[in-house]
């Protein structure tokens, strides 16, 4: 490796730990390493995961980690390339709230998609934009990932489907999840208020 490109590829990974990200869309790399040709970058790509140095996760989606030392969550919000957060089952079944195995970890964003990574499934439930940016019963997990509270997960389970069913129904604080619902716009499901 000649000086000149030992330099360069040190200053791209340094610019990488200055970000602090894992993983990244190739768009995002092309950007960051002011690459504007496609072939350069895929070429450059193909290189560093040849060197163990990326990994590819798949076709423009890479991380400096095997993608099985990944958090799940952290994986599969940055996997949708764009605002996303964690609700529904996945937080209800962590809360205990739903006693029954979850299959696929449960995201809401603007897009409706199933996608699995590294023997994770996903489901990504789509919400439209008025409620989806509300910031209300969302909170930021010290992975950078957005989870929302049980209320939250609540008030949008209900909104995805208002028979929903979960095991300790006497563990949800009702008024703090009519509250959110009255917030956010969602249309309220009185038979889960007792």
């Amino acid at each position: 490796m000649t000086k000149n490109a030992k330099n360069k590829y040190l200053s791209r990974f340094a610019e990488l730990a200055k970000l602090g990200e894992i993983v990244f869309h190739s768009d995002d790399l092309a950007n960051l390493w002011h690459i504007t040709n496609k072939n350069t970058l895929y070429t450059t790509l193909k290189r560093y995961i040849e060197q163990g140095l990326l990994f590819r996760i798949y076709k423009g989606f890479y991380s400096i980690k095997p993608p099985a030392k990944i958090d799940p969550l952290l994986l599969g919000t940055k996997a949708l390339h764009g605002y996303s957060y964690v609700s529904a089952e996945s937080i209800l079944a962590e809360a205990g709230m739903i006693q029954q195995e979850v299959p696929a970890v449960t995201l809401i964003s603007g897009k409706t998609k199933k996608f699995s990574i590294a023997d994770r499934r996903y489901y990504c439930r789509k919400l439209a934009d008025k409620f989806l940016y509300q910031q209300n019963g969302i909170i930021m997990a010290e992975n950078g990932v957005r989870k929302a509270t049980r209320e939250r997960a609540m008030a949008d389970l209900l909104y995805f489907n208002p028979h929903a069913y979960v095991d300790a129904s006497s563990a949800v604080d009702w008024k703090k999840v009519r509250i959110l619902q009255k917030e956010l716009g969602y249309r309220f499901t009185s038979k889960h208020y007792g």
